[in-house]
């Protein structure tokens, strides 16, 4: 009945192809409308006839939706229909059209600028170019797809590259490059999703690497040819979990076949043959026939390895039949010539001279294969050539070039001729192996008289080895129980204690961190309290003594007795104590703030030379009182990020502060350099300068400021919140603020904010 029910459907789903494409081309006829319909319609009628693979109609319609989309400048769909037709000619095995059409479809992907297709796009081309194979495009165009999809941080697909990339250095035999790939596409997958089919798949190549790989890529993977089977069991048996517990029965069928492999190399017999039969439990049901005969073969290998020629005979039988039907010329060679190895240990020598014929003519069809495959990159190579002449004379290369480019063509046709020369010894190869199955011909009719004389002989010693293996099969079976138990009990009582031990390791870190957290923040709440009483101190100190002197400047007033020049005295002293009071609520009011998450910085790109500008304006006439030079040396147009009014605050403190502490006749200057992405802004005086000790508590991290204030050279209060108010403006910009001694006597405070 199975075999029925394919045509059936084929059948079935034909005609329903049919009738979808006639309703596509009366829509596409009825409509005449030029706009995005139209094209939309196009691209439907030719992707229908690639389902039927129809390609001349397909290549008739593509072009019409090609044309009309680039008319329309809708190039999405455009870019799509070369990406299409570079898919089906991919299909097909016709190379150069895939990749002419793979280009297009690149160039017009980037006019849309949609990066994500154009990798996918190269991802197909590395494919291809393995198909070849041309490994050296093959991992160029992968590259390129890796830049791409890292720049639009899409690291999934990332991490499938690099799969893609492992198995072209597997294929060249370059384990542990291959290695390399599959590490970084495992630390991607293990982030997304660590139980997910990524994992699985890394996993299971890794173990195929360390496996397979020969003795000199051991070394560069670190470690040795014995050690690899264990690395490859655990990847293996990590790989199966996961798989299992997807229900990834490909998957899972790989695993076990491979595990077996290993069980099979280390002579656990066994493991070795329940893997074996699990692998092909599962395979047997499931759409991959290449995996099913795959594990069939390897099961009947470790039947031959044991001289179980009736189990080794069904088994290779079964997986040479399986490798018929589906063209698997690769197993169906090898199952070939193992059929022709039993057949002639059963001294049945006419069935393995015709499995040994069969496994000759599989053998030439691979090679021939192999070579249509090095012809058609050749063919590559030379369109490459002839198109890279046409462009040349194009560009009117000069007579020096043209000889270059006869000598590389001359070049070209001796690797030419040396390739028809390594064919011509290949069919010479060919030539000899022929003669080599003659003489093995000649030599199974000679064994078979031999063999005649010895097969009584051979009866009786092959049951009494047969009655020995059984009996050390027993013995096996038993020291393997008992092992086992043992190993259980063993696991499961170290994992219990390394659990145990984590835990507490988890726990006594997470004490001392959340401690180290708890003493950072009552440093930061004394520091805080000890400001706040500073503060308040101010407060109550300060505020008092400019209210009390008004006071007694109005009951002067209401006298009316206080002479002119007392008068005037008066008031001065009277404006100097209420500027100072001024100036302190301004920055305890602007203080407060910051640390009630009342300011929230614009920030703008300033004109720094504008800014410094106006607040040094407001200064001059506080700096001529005491006869200093006040110099802005900034020049225009040089800018950073900063918030306006917070920068102008912390410029106006700064300058307050260097007036205060210079003497008369001393110099102020203001200056800015760039270097790298920050823009540093330096106010440098030549006053009486900050102490060592000042110094260094101000550059800490941790500072808070003290709130002590001192008098300035002409006894000048100040109110102590200066220094702290500009620490806390600058953090708030992003940027950073740091003080250093003057060489020629004062400070230099330094503001480095961002560009």
């Amino acid at each position: 009945m199975s075999f029925l029910l394919g045509p059936i459907v084929g059948f079935a789903q034909t005609a329903e192809q049919q009738r979808h494409l006639d309703s596509l081309l009366v829509r596409n006829q009825s409509y005449n409308r030029i706009d995005s319909t139209k094209v939309k319609i196009l691209t439907d009628v030719y992707r229908q006839y690639m389902r039927i693979k129809d390609a001349d109609r397909m290549e008739d319609y593509v072009n019409r939706t090609i044309q009309l989309a680039q008319q329309l400048k809708l190039n999405t769909f455009s870019a799509m229909a070369y990406y299409r037709r570079g898919l089906f000619y991919h299909g097909r095995s016709d190379y150069i059209k895939a990749e002419a059409n793979y280009e297009h479809a690149i160039s017009e992907f980037d006019l849309v600028k949609n990066l994500d297709m154009i990798a996918g796009t190269y991802l197909n081309m590395g494919a291809m170019y393995a198909n070849i194979p041309d490994y050296a495009k093959s991992l160029e165009v992968n590259q390129k797809a890796i830049a791409i999809y890292d720049k639009l941080g899409n690291d999934l697909d990332m991490a499938s590259c690099y799969t893609n990339i492992s198995s072209i250095y597997q294929d060249l035999g370059k384990a542990s490059q291959s290695l390399v790939y599959l590490q970084m596409a495992l630390k991607v997958f293990a982030k997304d999703e660590p139980n997910g089919r990524g994992v699985a798949v890394v996993q299971n190549l890794i173990g195929a690497a360390y496996l397979d790989a020969p003795k000199d890529e051991l070394l560069k993977m670190g470690t040795t040819v014995k050690d690899r089977l264990q690395i490859a069991l655990s990847n293996f048996e990590k790989s199966l979990t996961i798989s299992e517990s997807l229900g990834e029965n490909g998957l899972i069928a790989s695993n076990k076949q491979q595990i077996g492999n290993v069980y099979n190399e280390l002579g656990n017999d066994d493991l070795a043959l329940k893997s074996y039969q699990k692998a092909i439990q599962i395979s047997k049901v499931g759409d991959d026939k290449n995996l099913y005969a795959d594990c069939l073969y390897a099961l009947g290998s470790f039947y031959l390895k044991r001289k179980d020629y009736e189990n080794a005979l069904v088994l290779y039988s079964n997986s040479y039949e399986i490798a018929k039907q589906n063209n698997l010329l690769e197993i169906k060679k090898q199952a070939a010539f193992g059929l022709s190895e039993i057949y002639e240990n059963l001294d049945r020598y006419d069935e393995s001279l015709a499995f040994y014929k069969e496994y000759i003519i599989v053998k030439d069809q691979i090679f021939n294969k192999d070579k249509e495959r090095e012809i058609t990159r050749r063919q590559m190579q030379i369109d490459f050539g002839f198109k890279e002449k046409d462009y040349q004379f194009k560009q009117k290369i000069t007579d020096v070039e043209l000889q270059k480019q006869v000598l590389l063509a001359k070049q070209q046709q001796q690797e030419l001729f040396l390739k028809q020369q390594e064919l011509a010894l290949s069919d010479k190869e060919k030539t000899l192996q022929r003669l080599t199955f003659l003489k093995k011909q000649v030599d199974l009719e000679i064994d078979r008289e031999v063999q005649k004389n010895k097969f009584e002989r051979a009866k009786l010693q092959s049951k009494y080895e047969t009655s020995l293996r059984d009996r050390q099969i027993i013995k096996q079976d038993e020291q393997i129980k008992f092992d086992w138990r043992v190993k259980i009990f063993l696991t499961v009582g170290i994992t219990l204690v390394l659990l145990t031990a984590l835990v507490i390791f988890l726990n006594q870190r997470k004490t001392t961190r959340l401690n180290k957290i708890i003493s950072s923040q009552k440093r930061e709440l004394e520091q805080l309290g000890r400001v706040k009483d500073r503060i308040f101190s101010v407060v109550s100190h300060d505020l008092r003594t400019p209210v009390n002197s008004i006071i007694s400047f109005i009951q002067l007033l209401e006298g009316g007795t206080i002479e002119q020049e007392k008068l005037t005295k008066y008031a001065s002293s009277l404006r100097n104590n209420l500027s100072y009071t001024s100036t302190m609520m301004e920055n305890l009011l602007n203080w407060a703030a910051s640390q009630m998450q009342g300011f929230n910085p614009h920030l703008e790109s300033l004109d720094i030379e504008k800014v410094i500008a106006e607040v040094t304006h407001s200064m001059h006439d506080l700096a001529n009182q005491k006869g200093i030079s006040l110099n802005n040396n900034i020049e225009k147009f040089v800018t950073c990020k900063a918030d306006h009014n917070m920068l102008s605050l912390v410029i106006r403190n700064l300058l307050s502060n260097a007036i205060k502490f210079t003497d008369k006749g001393g110099k102020i200057t203001i200056d800015a350099i760039i270097v790298a992405e920050n823009l540093e802004i330096k106010i440098i005086d030549t006053g009486i300068g900050l102490k060592t000790a000042q110094i260094n508590h101000f550059n800490k991290p941790g500072y808070l400021g003290a709130g002590v204030s001192s008098l300035g050279t002409n006894n000048e209060k100040g109110t102590g919140l200066g220094l702290m108010l500009c620490r806390t403006f600058v953090g708030l910009m992003e940027g950073e603020i740091q003080v250093q001694p003057n060489p020629a006597g004062g400070t230099i405070f330094t503001i480095i904010l961002p560009r």
